[in-house]
């Protein structure tokens, strides 16, 4: 297979073809394919590499902009927001943009993987080797099977769109069941993991093991589908074993060593990133990340003319679950007053964070040019989107072998779990319980736009404590203060005193899942039909 040095000078090529023109369209609109339907397109293997790497930011981005977090923190409880108080309060309208534009995203990922894997089948030449059709095929399989394990854990059923010429603006379309979702989904995965090598092509690129990574997560989520007596289904759970155990004992990944780390553009593709969207600075519109415009709580963050965050932060209740010694990955997330950032405003020796009514959101937010080597101007920074990290996979491996179980002191469990904690700097602990991993998990992945997917899981096999966990959240305001006579040295830490006016918001079976977006209602009746199997 040819070795491409990096995936981002592909990243424009094809954009008119594969991600522009099809960016605004509803799942019922059909992606362009006269422009990639002459039979003499796709001669070389790289240029079948170049059709797939739009797959990798564009198509994602109407998700990415502003709806992953709305959906993953706020309405998990991680954030607030007077922009997306409406996700954490449960009463999103169907016309609400922000679910629009994450419903688009996704059916956009489709249809796109879908058109790249119809013009493989359909326009390739002899003179592109299998292989070379296959990794891209696989590409675009793991993109969809991803997309899909979105669209399931935020709607429930929905259609399950494979074919862009035959289904693609049928106004009868179906939903399909939740259960048939997943396996389409799981399938995708499975067929990236044969297909795909075991070392990246490029940078950036997905290989096998970061569509094993998928699968156990994939796996772990649908263990509950359906679960009776909050007893999850016992195969599935080894299976998400399955997938977490090689991508530990085989692949070529491994856990960075600083967890703020993480989050630097200097650090894209870094060992721990398995799954990335990947994002150019300077490029056409949709290329970039707008994550630090919209969460940057001031223009002086930026230098530039963004930086509208400042009504933007950790929610009361993410305050309050957080233990005050994980500091590490507190402040490489959220900002408390007098946290001193040196990797932003370096000329000016760092960023001190001076507010005391909210705490602002850090992760993803880089600095201004200078910090970043001239790669951020107003809207558009370069720092990837990590959608999978090994991290993830331990946490994975250490709950699929607790399975349900009250608590385990497996030793692999416990290797793995405590892996990710130490690297915060924080203690192991010698025997954990689904609340310790779920609790961790929170932490771990809090402004990732995780969380809320992490109760979802929950929901499936015992929705009555994913329900009691969000309605125990407080979500009102609050003020902070450092303890008086502390912060004094390093062996007398900085405390925070928190004044809390609480606010609580309740859920339940109606409004857990977000709503169909109105537009498509109207145009596909069916939708609100009950859901059918998928015919495999």
């Amino acid at each position: 297979m040819m070795k491409i040095s990096d995936l981002s000078k592909y990243i424009f090529l094809f954009l008119a073809v594969l991600g522009l023109a099809g960016c605004k369209e509803d799942f019922l609109e059909r992606p362009p394919l006269s422009q990639l339907t002459d039979g003499t397109y796709y001669t070389t293997g790289e240029e079948v590499l170049q059709a797939t790497a739009p797959l990798y930011n564009v198509v994602w981005f109407d998700f990415n902009d502003k709806s992953s977090f709305g959906i993953g923190d706020a309405r998990a409880g991680n954030m607030i927001s007077n922009d997306y108080n409406s996700f954490y309060q449960f009463s999103v309208a169907a016309s609400n943009d922000r679910l629009i534009e994450s419903w688009r995203s996704f059916y956009n990922v489709i249809g796109q993987s879908n058109m790249v894997m119809y013009n493989i089948d359909k326009s390739t030449k002899t003179t592109v080797p299998d292989n070379m059709k296959r990794h891209a095929i696989a590409e675009a399989r793991f993109m969809r099977g991803v997309a899909y394990s979105y669209l399931v854990r935020n709607w429930g059923a929905v259609p399950i769109i494979d074919n862009n010429v035959k289904q693609m603006g049928d106004t009868s379309i179906a939903r399909n069941t939740v259960e048939s979702v997943w396996e389409f989904a799981i399938r995708d995965l499975r067929y990236a993991v044969k297909n795909l090598p075991a070392v990246s092509v490029a940078k950036g690129r997905i290989n096998k093991y970061s569509a094993e990574g998928m699968l156990s997560r994939l796996f772990l989520v649908r263990s509950g589908v359906g679960a009776t007596g909050g007893k999850r289904n016992q195969t599935d759970l080894d299976s998400a074993k399955y997938y977490a155990q090689d991508v530990i004992k085989n692949s070529p990944f491994s856990l960075m060593s600083s967890y703020p780390d993480l989050f630097m553009t200097k650090n894209n593709n870094n060992p721990e990133s398995m799954f990335a969207l990947q994002w150019v600075y300077n490029g056409e519109w949709g290329t970039q990340n707008t994550f630090q415009a919209y969460m940057a709580y001031d223009t002086k963050v930026t230098g530039s003319w963004d930086g509208w965050g400042a009504a933007h932060g950790a929610s009361a209740d993410y305050l309050k679950s957080v233990s005050p010694a994980d500091s590490i990955r507190r402040k490489a997330t959220f900002m408390l007053y007098g946290d001193l950032y040196k990797e932003i405003l370096q000329k000016n020796g760092g960023l001190l964070y001076d507010r005391n009514t909210v705490a602002n959101i850090k992760k993803y937010v880089v600095g201004t040019a200078d910090d970043n080597d001239g790669k951020v101007t107003g809207m558009h920074t370069e720092v990837n989107t990590n959608m999978l990290r090994l991290a993830e996979v331990y946490l994975n491996y250490a709950e699929s072998i607790l399975g349900d179980k009250a608590s385990t002191s497996d030793p692999e469990a416990l290797k793995y779990f405590n892996m990710v904690r130490t690297r915060a700097g924080i203690p192991a602990l010698s025997v954990i319980t689904f609340d310790d991993i779920f609790k961790e998990r929170r932490v771990e992945f809090a402004m990732e736009g995780n969380y809320w997917y992490e109760l979802v899981r929950l929901y499936y096999f015992n929705p009555a404590k994913a329900k009691e966990i969000i309605n125990g959240q407080d979500k009102g305001s609050y003020t902070v203060a450092i303890k008086p006579g502390t912060g004094t040295s390093a062996s007398n830490p900085r405390q925070f005193v928190f004044t809390f006016t609480p606010v609580y918001y309740k859920v339940d079976d109606s409004t857990f899942w977000l709503p169909y977006p109105e537009s498509e209602l109207a145009k596909a009746p069916n939708l609100r039909k009950p859901p059918v199997p998928y015919k495999f």
